[in-house]
């Protein structure tokens, strides 16, 4: 008996082992998962270790897990949280699981009008206002700066150039100073201007070049047929004068066409000359002007390019690769059609960065028409596999046959269509 114990004990032992060398090797691989899985658009992620295990999981949540070898593999738990494996009936892994609703969108490639309304009213420049003593400019006096933007006068909110003559004349004539509420770099500051009369037409001046509007031409990114908000342009918009970022009250995006191409070459970009259509068909309203471009809703329920109006799923950063890829954007009036470029470098970004892609553009009728990317191209949509992957955003001034887009992602995120959570950014 005690002999039969003993080759019990021993069977026992060697029964462990083999079980413990068998299970040791996808122990260790499953071992090595990350404890934080991202997946995009509701398509399927597979895990492969080794040749030996494959995890996958499907559109609906649910895990199905695929064993390549003798060892028994099974699913325990599974979900959009959480993805549970077990062996032999004992836990081995759980991982977090985060999938996103699968979004898809309708690509651009019109050419848009885009005419903006300032937060107030824009300090442009300094002037100098000629008096019976001389000249000078108040506003400069005052500690005024270029780019500096006037949100109120005396207590009453100001929207609009011809608010501001009105409140002037009426403190000079008074006697009054000008109590100036504007902001500068976003923060808000107050300056106290003296306003002088002009000599010659006895009206009184702050010595200040304003603007309460800007307007230009871009290309439509895309727009989400469910709730009608759109991307475009693909960077800000800036002041011409001051260089920087416009902020919107509001503004309009409106039907345009391509009246010419002034053709790129070293050292000079070229560009787009376009005109509002003859109709002025508004398309939608701005409410965001941001580094990735204009953002809004759309007011024409059916916004068409003809060439690839379906509604296309997006890649986020990380899925997309260097190689072969399409723009959609518009050389010649009202008609947008698809052009070849090449994707020469894709970064993937965990942060907001507007140039995540270099690009070529390798379409010889594109490269005839315009030389290759050209101002007023801002915004058309890259597509790659079906897929809606970036925009054009700029051109290399000594090269205008490449230049850099932005991941389509950071706008969708800009836009309010869909938040990418961080662990899809980091992935």
């Amino acid at each position: 008996m005690k002999v039969e114990g003993v080759r019990l004990i021993i069977g026992i032992l060697l029964m462990a082992g083999m079980l413990y060398i068998g299970l040791s090797s996808p122990l260790k691989e499953w071992a090595q998962i990350p404890t934080a899985i991202s997946m995009f658009q509701g398509e399927d992620l597979e895990l492969t270790h080794s040749n030996q295990l494959q995890a996958k999981l499907n559109n609906n949540g649910e895990s199905i897990l695929k064993q390549k070898d003798s060892h028994t593999i099974e699913t325990v738990a599974s979900g959009n949280d959480q993805l549970m494996l077990q062996v032999g009936g004992f836990p081995v892994k759980a991982t977090s699981v985060q999938i996103l609703p699968e979004r898809k969108v309708i690509a651009g490639g019109q050419s848009i009008g885009v005419k903006l309304n300032t937060k107030g009213v824009l300090v442009v420049g300094h002037h100098l206002v000629k008096t019976s003593t001389g000249e000078t400019s108040p506003g400069e006096t005052a500690g005024i700066e270029v780019g500096d933007m006037i949100t109120k006068i005396n207590g009453i909110p100001i929207q609009k150039m011809s608010q501001v003559s009105k409140v002037v004349q009426q403190a000079g004539e008074e006697e009054k100073n000008l109590e100036i509420e504007l902001k500068r770099n976003q923060q808000p500051i107050v300056r106290t201007l003296h306003p002088i009369k002009s000599k010659g037409d006895d009206a009184y001046r702050m010595g200040l070049f304003i603007r309460d509007s800007a307007a230009g031409v871009g290309t439509m990114t895309f727009y989400d047929p469910l709730s009608k908000k759109f991307g475009a342009l693909g960077h800000v918009i800036s002041d011409s004068d001051t260089h920087k970022p416009i902020m919107v009250h509001d503004g309009e995006v409106l039907r345009s066409s391509v009246t010419s191409i002034e053709k790129g070459s070293h050292g000079d970009p070229g560009e787009k000359l376009a005109s509002f259509s003859k109709d002025r068909e508004i398309l939608g309203s701005i409410s965001k002007n941001s580094s990735f471009g204009i953002f809004g809703t759309l007011t024409k329920a059916d916004l068409k390019n003809n060439v690839m109006d379906q509604e296309l799923p997006i890649a986020l950063s990380s899925q997309i690769k260097e190689g072969p890829a399409k723009i959609l954007t518009v050389v010649s009036g009202e008609k947008v059609e698809e052009f070849d470029i090449e994707i020469v470098n894709a970064v993937p970004q965990k942060q907001p960065a507007t140039k995540g892609l270099v690009l070529k553009v390798t379409d010889p009728k594109l490269l005839e028409a315009t030389g290759g990317i050209v101002q007023g191209m801002s915004g058309s949509p890259i597509i790659q596999d079906g897929k809606l992957v970036g925009a054009v955003t700029h051109v290399f001034v000594n090269d205008p046959t490449s230049g850099y887009g932005c991941h389509i992602g950071w706008m969708l995120e800009e836009a309010g269509v869909m938040d990418i959570p961080q662990q899809a950014k980091a992935s």
